[in-house]
């Protein structure tokens, strides 16, 4: 599956929040965007990348940019991963993968892959990071969204 290109507009998708709640791509809108997928809360990598969004998000905030994590967990398993890694930033679930199925990010055993998106305040991709670095990525999508 080949994950949309920049410059796309975000597909369509919803995903649900740990409190239960629908949110849907459209509602993205209105400053930029990281939406970063994982594959499975509490993991080694996923717990590093989580926190150094954690440890950055005073930089992400003073630079008004949200970040959004998204895994085909459940809201029950991100409110637990929050909770155990003090994560300051929403955890999103993509119930039954259609999200990331549509994103061309489900891999071949159900899970996400870890790739992420810097949308720009309209919604649309500006960069897109098929392969990341757990530990870096936060400084790198940081250092690319000051240039949109």
């Amino acid at each position: 599956m080949t994950t949309i290109p920049e410059s796309s507009k975000l597909p369509d998708v919803e995903f649900i929040t740990e409190g239960g709640e629908k949110l849907r791509a459209g509602q993205l809108k209105g400053s930029k965007t990281v939406l970063y997928f994982y594959p499975k809360d509490d993991t080694p990598g996923c717990t590093r990348e989580a926190c150094a969004f954690r440890d950055r998000m005073p930089d992400y905030e003073e630079a008004n940019i949200k970040v959004y994590g998204v895994s085909l967990d459940s809201p029950e398993s991100h409110r637990r991963f929050r909770e155990k890694h003090d994560l300051n930033f929403p955890l999103l679930t993509d119930k039954d993968g259609r999200a990331s199925e549509a994103l061309g990010v489900l891999g071949e055993r159900g899970y996400a892959n870890r790739v992420t998106f810097l949308l720009d305040p309209e919604g649309k991709i500006a960069k897109v990071y098929p392969e990341v670095s757990p530990e870096t990525h936060a400084d790198e999508i940081l250092e690319d969204a000051a240039s949109l």
